[in-house]
C-alpha cells in the first residue's frame, strides 16, 4: 500500500532511517526460522517478538497505542511486551518482514523523539537481534547519528550514567561526554552500552 506521506531522503537522518531498514529488511530475509526464533538482547524476547516491535508503528495507530498504553496504567514497556506478544501470535515472519520492508519510508516518530528518534528505535532495536545471531553491525557513520543525537532523556531512558566518562569511537568521528574517563570503542559497542545493553566497564584507555 503506498503512503500517504514518506520520509524526505533529502534530510539525512531520514535517509539513514530507511536505509537502516532496508538494511534490517534484506538481513532478516535470510534468516532461518530457528535464528527467528532465536534470543535477542532484550531480556524475554526473540528475533520475531524484536521485529514485531519494530514495525509496531505500521499495524497500529497512535491513538490506539496510547489507549493500549493507558490501559497498562501508563507502564509503555509492559503495553508493549503483551503487544509484541500478541503480534507475533497472529503475525507470521513473512508477515512481519513484509510490514518492515513495505514501511521502509514510513514517516513514523516516536513521541518527542523527532526523525532522530525514530532512527533511534532502529538501530538500538536492530542490534539488539543483529548481535546474538552474529549478524553485521550497522555502519559506523549511522551510528554517530544515533549517539550524537542523544541527550539527558535518552540517556535517562536507558538508565545509564556517563558522568566524568568520555566516549570515543575508533571508528567514526564521535566524541561523547567530556569525563577524564576514556572508553574508546567502535561506534557500535558504544551503543550497546548506552542503551543499556553492555558495560562500559572496565574502561579502554
Amino acid at each position: 500500500m503506498a503512503l500517504d506521506t514518506e520520509l524526505d531522503l533529502t534530510d539525512p537522518i531520514a535517509a539513514a532511517t530507511a536505509a537502516e531498514r532496508e538494511r534490517l529488511a534484506d538481513l532478516l530475509d535470510e534468516l532461518t526460522p530457528d535464528e527467528w526464533g532465536a534470543d535477542s538482547l532484550c531480556a524475554g524476547w526473540r528475533v520475531r517478538e524484536v521485529v514485531a516491535h519494530m514495525t509496531m508503528p505500521y499495524r497500529h495507530s497512535g491513538p490506539s497505542v496510547l489507549a493500549g498504553i493507558a490501559a497498562h496504567g501508563g507502564d509503555f514497556n509492559r503495553f508493549a511486551d503483551e503487544l509484541a506478544r500478541r503480534d507475533t501470535a497472529e503475525c507470521s515472519d513473512a508477515e512481519l518482514l513484509a510490514d518492515l520492508r513495505d514501511n521502509v519510508r514510513h514517516p513514523w516518530q516516536p513521541p518527542a523523539g523527532g526523525q532522530t528518534g525514530a532512527l533511534s528505535h532502529d538501530v538500538i532495536h536492530g542490534q539488539d537481534l543483529t548481535e546474538p545471531l552474529g549478524r553485521p553491525r550497522p555502519p559506523a557513520d549511522r551510528v554517530r547519528l544515533v549517539l550524537a543525537g542523544a541527550g539527558p532523556i535518552q540517556l535517562a531512558f536507558f538508565g545509564v550514567d556517563l558522568t566524568g566518562r568520555r566516549l570515543v569511537a575508533t571508528d567514526t568521528d564521535l566524541v561523547l561526554g567530556d569525563g577524564d574517563v576514556v572508553t574508546a570503542r567502535p561506534a557500535a559497542e558504544l551503543l550497546l552500552a548506552v542503551a543499556g545493553r553492555r558495560d562500559l566497564d572496565p574502561p579502554i584507555r
